[in-house]
């Protein structure tokens, strides 16, 4: 199908699910061109992979805390979905966060820091191979995908799971530290913030992170067919963005906790070491990058 076809096809469904996502004094910019430019483009390339690999293709799509993963992420399967006809089915890495008493007592045998979600050691990576491995299957048995509830910081019950009836042809696989390489033991003795300096002096929790992004998760993303990067201008709009996604959930879950301005400043500072080292190794490695600039907006698209 021809990019002008394939624009007209889709181009509701589009503006609808962007009207829907929509925070007051946050609109999306430059919507039709942005779909012309990035995403329609980005479809095609992924469309064109699974005709030349011709079984399911998985897509693993990173970026900071609050560049758009998951907005990206529905986009991209309406289009697949709508325009392309394909079995589409996206999950994020979030949703693979060890349960609430997991990590509680992971903080009380490893090290503290380990109670908040978020860095690499916090996620199920065996339950994470296994969906994998079940979507992927020859021989495809319907599976279930787990639901993690930010608002109250534990796993949904499996009644509450994503039931996966179909083979699908695309995974798109969202989350923050998909892709990251680890870093050397010399860049992780230096603290790079104060939640380092005065929690982790003696470079535990640093080493053991790191540790899991060499072994366990270096295994989970070689699933990876194609790796799309969100690169954010510099690791300080994370935060800014950060704090909107936060008006999302609120929007979303009314009554539900979330985090103050300064619980969220703390936050983003367990994922600052990562998510700079990913500004710089998978700005080379993707095979898809897209910069963002100041705006949010996306702002230059690259093919590897």
């Amino acid at each position: 199908m021809d990019s002008k076809n394939l624009f007209f096809k889709i181009k509701k469904n589009y503006l609808e699910f962007l009207k829907s996502q929509q925070v007051q004094g946050e609109p999306f910019y430059d919507k039709i061109d942005q779909l012309k430019k990035f995403y329609i483009p980005i479809c095609k390339y992924i469309y064109k992979n699974y005709l030349l690999k011709k079984k399911t293709l998985i897509i693993g799509l990173s970026g900071g805390q609050g560049s758009g993963k998951t907005t990206i992420t529905n986009i991209l399967k309406i289009i697949l979905q709508k325009g392309l006809s394909l079995r589409v089915v996206s999950f994020s890495i979030d949703d693979f966060y060890k349960t609430l008493n997991q990590r509680k007592k992971m903080s009380q045998e490893e090290h503290g820091l380990f109670l908040t979600r978020g860095v690499p050691g916090t996620h199920d990576i065996k339950l994470l191979k296994k969906c994998l491995n079940s979507l992927t299957k020859k021989k495809f048995k319907s599976c279930y995908i787990p639901k993690f509830n930010k608002s109250i910081d534990d796993r949904y019950k499996k009644k509450n799971w994503t039931k996966v009836k179909k083979k699908p042809q695309i995974i798109i696989f969202e989350g923050w530290c998909v892709g990251a390489k680890p870093q050397t033991n010399n860049i992780l003795k230096k603290p790079i913030n104060s939640l380092e300096k005065k929690l982790d002096t003696k470079n535990f929790w640093r080493i053991k992170v790191n540790n899991e992004l060499k072994n366990r998760y270096k295994v989970v993303f070689k699933f990876i067919d194609k790796l799309i990067f969100l690169k954010v201008p510099s690791f300080k709009y994370i935060y800014k963005w950060r704090i909107l996604q936060e008006k999302k959930l609120k929007k979303r879950q009314k009554g539900k906790k979330i985090m103050t301005k300064q619980q969220m400043k703390t936050f983003v500072m367990y994922y600052e070491r990562i998510t700079k080292q990913m500004l710089i190794d998978l700005t080379l490695k993707a095979n898809i990058l897209i910069r963002l600039d100041k705006k949010h907006r996306l702002n230059k698209l690259k093919f590897n």
